[in-house]
């Protein structure tokens, strides 16, 4: 009997863990480096681990305060070819990116600096909201 719980849970974690790959995005990412004031919060400090998201993500304010995992998942330049750290880190939407397109969202340089080199400027990512 314990054994057969401790499978079902084992099994759980795992259906988990697949539903939260298969519904992450992709996109892209770069960095910026002047936080206030921002489309959400005026000139209120939200921190460092923020993201300004583009008008498709950001969706008329509909994700100020949404909270996102972001994974580097290559490059998208020559420049730097391998500019992934293999971390994640978690930001929260607090701006509008208005040059951005598409799935993409403009990380504070200390979020960007947690997942890839700098150098690099611009990276492939997904991301799944928290």
């Amino acid at each position: 009997m314990a054994m057969s719980m401790k499978a079902s849970v084992l099994l759980g974690l795992v259906v988990v863990g697949l539903i939260s790959v298969a519904s992450a995005e992709t996109g892209t990412a770069t960095f910026y480096t002047v936080y206030v004031p921002s489309s959400c919060y005026g000139y209120e400090d939200q921190g460092v681990m923020i993201a300004a998201a583009s008008p498709s993500i950001f969706n008329n304010r509909a994700a100020c305060g949404r909270m996102y995992n972001v994974r580097c998942t290559g490059p998208t330049n020559q420049g730097v070819p391998q500019p992934c750290r293999g971390n994640g880190v978690t930001v929260k939407v607090v701006d509008l990116c208005p040059g951005c397109q598409g799935n993409s969202l403009d990380l504070s340089q200390e979020a960007f600096s947690q997942i890839a080199d700098p150098n690099a400027g611009r990276i492939q990512i997904e991301f799944n909201q928290v």
